[in-house]
């Protein structure tokens, strides 16, 4: 078997992290190599510069940029995320080497989203994910995931899920950027064929454990 890399996305509050985690979880207990990475890696070099210097999280520093991290030219943005990824690609490399299923937590497909998001005029937002796409897949040689999971949590209920959060970033504030980010995850999902799994049902959260469900069915078509 050849190592995979599948990526699961999703909208704010969708439950990448719980989802990623359960799943790495999972997929070991059925006897697969699996591990599981996020990005941005905000304990390594170029992820406390993303984490503090950009997005000034509180528990990792303050934003330097002055005029709001969401009113940064977002190919500038790019270059900081991409950097991240390609810094720490080769720990992640030697996994996929080894014929693990690698799990990553957000990937190039973030840069897409989040940041093409900040286009709104729709011809610009097609060249801004095609120069994002030739930057981090072919400029930085980056590999292209195996399977692209976007987990889709509405803006609406992503403002109530989140809001007992005591920790979130210049992005997460910003209800414009989480309604035109969700805009944007469900035009690349259909532009880039990504499996799309929807984490509301009758106007409810669904459990973790049924969402998870629904994931692995996506893997096992590996």
């Amino acid at each position: 078997m050849a190592g995979k890399i599948i990526v699961v996305e999703g909208t704010d509050c969708s439950g990448k992290e719980t989802q990623t985690r359960l799943l790495e979880k999972r997929l070991n207990e059925e006897g697969k190599k699996c591990i599981r990475f996020e990005f941005p890696m905000y304990d390594t070099p170029t992820g406390r510069i993303v984490g503090g210097d950009y997005l000034g999280k509180p528990e990792i520093g303050d934003s330097v940029f002055k005029e709001g991290a969401v009113n940064v030219d977002p190919r500038v943005v790019c270059l900081y995320y991409a950097a991240d990824r390609k810094y720490n690609w080769p720990k992640i490399q030697e996994y996929i080497d080894k014929d693990y299923y690698v799990i990553l937590d957000r990937y190039t497909t973030s840069n897409l989203a989040h940041q093409g998001s900040k286009i709104h005029d729709k011809d610009e937002r097609f060249d801004m994910y095609q120069w994002i796409d030739k930057l981090e897949y072919w400029l930085l040689q980056l590999p292209k995931p195996d399977k692209t999971i976007f987990l889709h949590v509405p803006y609406e209920y992503s403002l109530e899920l989140r809001k007992n959060r005591t920790n979130i970033d210049e992005h997460e504030k910003s209800v414009d950027h989480l309604k035109h980010a969700e805009e944007a995850y469900i035009e690349l999902a259909e532009l880039y064929n990504w499996d799309r799994i929807e984490c509301i049902r009758d106007n409810k959260l669904r459990s973790v454990e049924d969402i998870n469900d629904d994931i692995l069915k996506v893997i096992r078509e590996l």
